[in-house]
């Protein structure tokens, strides 16, 4: 019988520098997509999914993570004063209990797997899930929870994946494939962002993972891998022969929220999924993916900022 999954770890103690300047004095976890930052995404996730205690790993100025998950009464007073409920409610929407959330430092940039390891002491001798905020799901239900319920019937190490581009594979971790079980599959190891010709797979491992406590003594005596990093996956792959390793393919839609693409075709695609602001993302949308009216370009050429949303009309 496995034990339940009652503690999520988030590493957020990268720089973020894919997103500079816009991270130079703001945490990468703390982007907002639409009006949320990610990591609240993340965090909201795993409370869906049971979790009750929650773990950050933070690094130099990552005090905005630790502010954001707290009262704020000067606002909280202000927004009460107002009659302002629905903000006051979206405020407090989220926050894990007293006692529940724990912070500790990553005080070297070593990777994710040394990462997960600062947690140790935090996490204790019990499963528990890793989040990593860059990696936005969205799916009816929510990527963890789907995870939990796999984990129940499988145990071990459990790592989401899904499937990529064979030109892709470099940059990411990718199962050895053995015995497919509807979305379980069978891990019969891992290579950390093999070449295209020495991947095992198309299979990829995102941001999501359920793992056993022993990966904590796995990963202080794993080397450093690629990158120079002590590799998450690296660890993994050693506990092979005395632990179970499965990949779950999940239902949703990833997002790579490290990348500046991925971010905008997230918050693309979370602005239409609002009831709230779909219509009116939709419009605008559309209005940049109908083909441009030979008359309309050259009216307008050489005045780019009269085309825009809301200027002149057709």
């Amino acid at each position: 019988m496995t034990r339940r999954v009652r503690k999520a770890v988030f590493p957020v103690g990268g720089l973020g520098t894919r997103f500079l300047p816009a991270t130079k004095a703001m945490p990468k976890e703390m982007l907002p997509l639409v009006d949320k930052p990610l990591i609240q995404y993340a965090v909201e996730e795993a409370s869906a999914a049971g979790i009750e205690e929650f773990i950050f790993v933070t690094g130099r100025g990552k005090t905005a993570i630790e502010d954001h998950f707290d009262h704020s009464y000067e606002l909280e007073d202000l927004l009460t004063r107002r009659g302002k409920t629905k903000e006051l409610e979206a405020l407090r929407r989220g926050l894990p209990s007293p006692g529940k959330i724990a912070y500790t430092r990553q005080q070297q940039p070593l990777g994710l797997g040394h990462a997960v390891w600062c947690a140790r002491e935090l996490v204790g001798n019990e499963p528990f899930a890793v989040l990593l905020a860059d990696d936005v799901i969205l799916a009816e239900r929510p990527c963890l929870a789907q995870m939990v319920d796999a984990y129940e019937q499988a145990g071990g190490n459990l790592v989401s994946v899904m499937e990529v581009a064979r030109s892709e594979v470099s940059k990411y971790g990718v199962l050895d494939v053995g015995t497919v079980r509807g979305r379980l599959i069978e891990a019969r190891g891992m290579v950390e962002k093999p070449s295209y010709a020495d991947a095992p797979s198309t299979l990829a491992v995102i941001g999501r993972y359920i793992l056993d406590p022993n990966i904590f003594a796995h990963l202080e005596r794993v080397r450093p891998g690629a990158g120079g990093e002590i590799q998450l996956t690296d660890a993994l792959a050693s506990m092979r022969g005395e632990c179970p390793l499965n990949g779950y393919r999940f239902s949703g839609r990833r997002f790579d929220c490290g990348d500046k693409i991925g971010f905008f075709d997230a918050t693309i695609a979370y602005t239409l999924a609002r009831p709230d602001l779909g219509t009116a993302a939709r419009r605008i949308v559309d209005h940049y993916a109908a083909p441009a009216r030979p008359e309309r370009l050259h009216a307008h050429r050489g005045r780019e900022a009269d085309v825009s949303v809301g200027g002149a009309a057709d």
